[in-house]
């Protein structure tokens, strides 16, 4: 029965090991691709000149 425990508590923390390990790879390559990423420049205002009407 000992053995059969120490069976079942290994496939677990096995388990939970590659878990851990692909959702710490998957966060840090999503951090990685996000500062690859360009920054979205704002657009310049395009300005149109006006002559001044004297009346």
């Amino acid at each position: 029965m000992a053995d059969l425990l120490n069976l079942a508590m290994l496939v677990c923390a096995s388990v939970g090991a590659t878990a851990f390990s692909i959702l710490a790879a998957y966060s840090i390559l999503r951090v990685g691709f996000a500062l690859l990423r360009p920054r979205p420049r704002p657009a310049a205002v395009k300005t149109q000149a006006q002559a001044a009407r004297i009346s």
